[in-house]
């Protein structure tokens, strides 16, 4: 079953957007010449950032899905790649619950069309910004039932959010939503594993008008204070598997983790 909210905003196709920016990485179609032009500036390793990021989402989430979790919430879910997050789950749990979010309103008209679940579970999505989780959290309880473990999903999406945007608190504070026996995922890229790369990517997303705010091991650690993470701990995206043959040996500027709520 599926469901969602209709998207009311028009497209803003004269400024980059980086679920956008990140489809073309990726291979997509569905961008504009804005957002083609930062891709092309972006150095070939961006291309296998992509590709790595969302390797991981996919061993994340269902090794998740293998420990019994059905209950998934997805913020800056990006335009819709095959195979979703909800698809990757509900292969392993056809009941499971998967609500979408993202800010940019050509996800959500692709996602009424695309994001089309498990008829024994339900896929929804809604248009929403993570810097207001308040009301991201107030529209996922009428499809997720937070008296069960949920796990939330941020994925290659707090880069995004610089530090005058409180971004350890605006976790913090969707984690306190959710109970125990939770699980955040999230992946991020890094500051301190490439720097002269991290400023070149940096550089050339502004020129788009996108700021990014890339941070060190220990700045991307902060957003699992209090949690318990699971093994192999707060690793880079090619070195995250569990349950699955490793994936094969190469460098990765992005750091990854998944860590149980107490």
């Amino acid at each position: 079953m599926t469901s969602g909210t209709p998207t009311t905003r028009q497209i803003d196709t004269s400024t980059a957007h980086p679920a956008r920016v990140y489809d073309w990485l990726l291979g997509g179609k569905d961008n504009y010449p804005v957002d083609e032009a930062v891709g092309e500036r972006l150095p070939a390793e961006a291309r296998d950032a992509a590709r790595q990021n969302r390797a991981f989402m996919h061993r994340a989430v269902a090794w998740l899905a293998g420990q019994g979790i059905d209950q998934f919430l997805d913020i800056g879910t990006g335009i819709p790649t095959e195979p979703n997050l909800h698809q990757i789950v509900q292969g392993i749990v056809p009941t499971a619950r998967v609500v979408y979010t993202d800010n940019d309103p050509i996800v959500l008209r692709h996602a009424e069309a695309l994001l089309v679940g498990r008829p024994e579970g339900v896929t929804d999505y809604v248009e929403g910004d993570v810097r207001d989780p308040a009301a991201i959290i107030a529209h996922a309880r009428q499809t997720l039932d937070f008296s069960r473990p949920v796990a939330l999903s941020l994925i290659a999406l707090m880069h995004f959010i610089g530090d005058d945007q409180n971004p350890h608190e605006l976790v913090r504070n969707m984690l306190a939503e959710l109970p125990s026996g939770s699980y955040l995922v999230l992946s991020h890229a890094a500051s301190d594993l490439y720097p002269e790369l991290a400023e070149l990517v940096t550089a050339e997303y502004a020129k788009g008008g996108i700021r990014l705010g890339f941070r060190t091991r220990a700045g991307v650690l902060r957003f699992f204070d209090g949690l318990d993470l699971v093994e192999p701990g707060l690793v880079t995206a090619t070195e995250w598997f569990k349950g699955t043959p490793a994936p094969a040996p190469e460098g990765s500027g992005i750091y990854a983790g998944v860590a149980r709520v107490r």
